[in-house]
């Protein structure tokens, strides 16, 4: 009687592992991604890391600055109950960490993991490091939670297809992370301490 006891056990353990890897696989995606993950890491000064981990729409055809990607806070719809500004990126909150307390334009900001949004305009931009890194792209974005804001100008770059983040012009300590996409490069200065 306990022999078929175990067996019984043994049978239902099977089936719910079978169910849940049933489930696994039909949440999977069924081809490429339109905006697939991706993340760019550097070490600046001795032991200060940066990691930017977002996802990278495609231009696909598509006129990006002001149209794709508005002015000023995009408008209010069915998923924000007010204007917010762009994710940097596609799907989940683009998020930028530092292992160490950096200064980003000039001003301080603690190690830590942020969100980050962006205000573009035709002339400079605001870039916004958010104490929230959770959520679908900037619709639950509230400016209480603002760890920092700085104003960039972005600058004309050669035509990118697909959105990416990356380090330039490193130094013994700094670097200038840049955003960068279409024909625009949105450029923002990382001094570590």
């Amino acid at each position: 009687m306990r022999h078929v006891k175990s067996l019984i056990g043994l049978a239902c353990m099977m089936s719910l592992l079978v169910a849940g890897a049933t489930v696994a696989l039909a949440q999977m995606p069924k081809g490429p991604q339109p905006s697939p993950k991706a993340s760019v890491m550097q070490r600046v000064g001795i032991d200060t890391d940066i990691t930017v981990n977002y996802n990278r729409p495609g231009v696909k055809g598509r006129k990006i600055w002001g149209e794709l990607v508005p002015y000023g806070l995009a408008p209010a719809n069915q998923y924000a109950q007010k204007p917010f500004p762009w994710r940097g990126g596609a799907n989940e909150t683009t998020t930028i960490e530092f292992s160490k307390p950096v200064k980003i334009q000039g001003q301080a900001l603690p190690a830590g993991k942020y969100g980050m949004h962006f205000i573009p305009s035709e002339k400079d931009w605001t870039v916004i490091f958010s104490k929230n890194t959770q959520g679908w792209g900037s619709f639950a974005y509230d400016q209480a939670e603002d760890a920092l804001r700085v104003t960039v100008t972005p600058v004309k770059a050669p035509f990118t297809e697909w959105l990416e983040y990356g380090f330039e012009k490193l130094s013994d300590a700094s670097a200038v992370g840049y955003l960068q996409w279409e024909e625009l490069k949105v450029p923002f200065e990382i001094t570590v301490q």
